[in-house]
């Protein structure tokens, strides 16, 4: 087994509790932070899974891992979104929740 797919392993457990409540949350708030959270989590997610698919080669014309591929761009990307939107959307719903 691959150091990839055991450390993917080990961080999809911990991704899929931030998707769990981000669920949980947007479906009790329906607010614009709640969202940005959900996608935010979603995006990380989908990060941890395309390490996963690269550990096990699956869909390998995604030629996952390699600079300027499809895949490196859809790692990135969505690595960006996560780190970006989550964090944002938790601070925004604290801030609302702190001001009411």
């Amino acid at each position: 087994m691959s150091t990839t797919l055991v450390r993917a392993l080990v961080v999809l457990a911990p991704t899929l509790i931030l998707l769990a409540g981000s669920v949980a949350l947007y479906g009790g708030r329906k607010t614009v932070p709640s969202l940005m959270q959900l996608v935010g989590a979603g995006c990380l997610v989908l990060v941890v899974l395309t390490h996963i698919c690269e550990a096990l080669n699956l869909l390998p014309f995604m030629r996952w891992g390699a600079e300027g591929s499809l895949g490196h761009y859809i790692d990135l990307s969505s690595a960006v979104l996560g780190i970006t939107l989550f964090p944002v959307g938790y601070f925004l719903y604290a801030l609302a929740k702190s001001s009411t």
